[in-house]
């Protein structure tokens, strides 16, 4: 069985607010620790109405305080806008206080648009161009102090915080690599590079005292139902938020239409295919099909499913469903070549 985790944006729908969507994050983390997840991360994301999660160490906090084993981390933080001793201390204090639980995973892009960007961090002069010197710092706050050190991230120090390094094109995979780090890449919104990442990754691992060897998750997007078009139905909410991103208008999760090609045009059907095109959307069986399909493509270490669905009861539905699907992949199922 093929490890597999949990990748959740705390969306919030139409009609929905911010308390209500962070009500039903921790009632998902509970269900997914019970269904065998292994981990539950949060992505930080902001001046969006339809994502709660901006504030992600505070909500990985509560989380892990309403869970009793699952991993729960980042996926991720958006290390731009922050300083590096700052996400030390937050994650240093996420250990101590849920130790062995806690992952970190960081990207280089700003989660936002470039006012809101400044907004985050408008006194530092840092962008995307000093994130490895930032992951750098990162690792090195988590390290055990050394004599004379003048900054010292308290707690944090010693405490070893799992980081992974986030990407959607290639520069993450060549980062992670060098870093002997783990690589998680963002194919359920940027399937593009996937194949070439995944390459360079593995052909490039250096080993570190952090990983051995390369350890690689893919995020795969799932609706799953008891039927087939009950699924597509509920994968609506998901085209159309992402047609409304693309369009500069991101807003609350729509809830799910019956025929999507009525709402959306042919332009943007196409756009929205090939961004979600790492899918499953149907029953069991159809999902079953479609996860075996991807990871014997393209051999992850680990997946990790999302899917933004409105209805919440369904949304649990559809978690449950890929959590027994998973868990009963077998090596006849995924064939030689996945890992």
């Amino acid at each position: 069985m093929i490890p597999f985790s949990l990748l959740d944006l705390s969306p919030i729908t139409q009609g929905g607010n911010a308390a209500l969507a962070l009500h039903n994050t921790l009632d998902l983390a509970r269900h997914a620790e019970d269904w065998g997840y292994r981990r539950y991360w949060l992505a930080e994301h902001h001046n969006m109405t339809g994502i709660a999660s901006a504030a992600t160490a505070v909500v990985i906090g509560t989380v892990a305080g309403a869970t009793r084993s699952i991993r729960v981390g980042a996926g991720g933080v958006m290390l731009p806008n922050h300083s590096p001793l700052v996400i030390a201390e937050q994650f240093g204090t996420l250990e101590a206080l849920y130790p062995g639980r806690i992952d970190l995973g960081v990207g280089r892009a700003p989660g936002s648009d470039q006012i809101t960007a400044r907004a985050l961090r408008r006194h530092l002069a840092g962008d995307v161009d000093e994130f490895p010197r930032d992951v750098l710092e990162l690792l090195d706050y988590f390290a055990p102090a050394k004599p004379g050190q003048a900054v010292r991230a308290v707690p944090g120090e010693g405490l070893a915080v799992p980081v992974w390094i986030l990407g959607s094109s290639l520069y993450g995979a060549q980062l992670a690599a060098a870093l002997g780090l783990p690589y998680a890449f963002a194919s359920h919104f940027a399937p593009e590079q996937m194949m070439a990442a995944v390459q360079i990754y593995r052909e490039r691992f250096e080993p570190s005292g952090y990983l051995a060897s390369p350890h690689v998750m893919l995020a795969v997007n799932v609706f799953a139902a008891d039927g087939d078009e009950e699924a597509k139905a509920l994968f609506s909410s998901q085209q159309q938020a992402f047609a409304n991103l693309r369009r500069g208008q991101p807003g609350p999760l729509p809830p799910p239409v019956p025929a999507i090609e009525k709402v959306l045009s042919p332009a943007e059907l196409a756009m929205v295919d090939r961004s979600l095109a790492c899918r499953a959307v149907g029953s069991a069986a159809t999902v079953a099909r479609d996860l075996a399909d991807f990871i014997r493509r393209t051999t992850p270490d680990e997946v990790i499913v999302t899917g933004h669905i409105f209805d919440h009861q369904a949304r649990l539905r559809s978690f449950a469903i890929a959590a027994e699907v998973l868990r009963g992949l077998d090596e006849n199922a995924l064939g030689s070549g996945a890992k």
